[in-house]
């Protein structure tokens, strides 16, 4: 039986490196990682959730596709209560404030030994921003669209105190390198997203979007 995921986890997947142990903070139905297992990408999956719901049901999942035995159930907030041996943690399918609980509440994660796979469902300028000014360096971002909607999948590594400019919040450099068509789309609705922001406010606009949008447009 196939696991057919989702674009958004699809390219989630393609982050992960062969024979990694991976933690599914957030896992959901868990399918993210069973597809990892049974496409022989991952060694080990470490399944989080924080409502046992859905957990639940990521274990029924599991035992149905066979691979129960590489995988370890977790009731948890965040990374809280989760084995720390595993090499690349993922969390997809949440807003920057939750990602942003979930880093605050474990500082351990701030080592070189970890990386991070972040797809993030709003705020996301926030979310870089944060990532930049806690020692965190952006290596790669992807566009995808699911739907009607185009997001972006990060790969995240340790780094160096980055300054950056208010643009690059919301398209950063790693993202310029994607020449694909959802990148190019993301920009534009990023940008279609600051001019109605900047114009809906007026004389009462935020200076930040406006240097924003005035970096994005020269992307154009």
């Amino acid at each position: 039986m196939e696991i057919n995921l989702s674009p958004r986890l699809l390219l989630c997947s393609q982050f992960v490196k062969s024979g990694e142990r991976v933690a599914d903070v957030g896992c959901d139905h868990g399918y993210l990682g069973i597809y990892l297992l049974k496409t022989n990408i991952a060694f080990f999956v470490f399944a989080s959730d924080i409502n046992p719901g859905p957990l639940s049901s990521a274990v029924r999942n599991a035992e149905k596709h066979g691979v129960a035995e590489h995988i370890s159930f977790h009731l948890s907030a965040g990374v809280r209560d989760v084995p720390r041996e595993f090499d690349t943690m993922i969390c997809a399918g949440m807003g920057a404030d939750t990602m942003l609980s979930i880093l605050e509440d474990a500082p351990w994660l701030r080592n070189d030994r970890y990386r991070l796979i972040l797809q993030c469902q709003s705020k996301t300028p926030l979310l870089r921003s944060y990532l930049w000014a806690n020692g965190w360096d952006i290596r790669q971002e992807k566009a995808v669209k699911d739907g009607r909607f185009v997001y972006t999948v990060m790969e995240v590594v340790r780094g160096d105190y980055t300054p950056i400019n208010a643009g690059e919040s919301y398209f950063s450099p790693a993202l310029s390198a994607d020449k694909s068509a959802e990148a190019k789309e993301y920009l534009k609705r990023t940008v279609r997203m600051l001019r109605l922001s900047v114009e809906g406010k007026g004389e009462n606009a935020d200076l930040t979007e406006i240097e924003a949008l005035q970096k994005l447009e020269e992307l154009l």
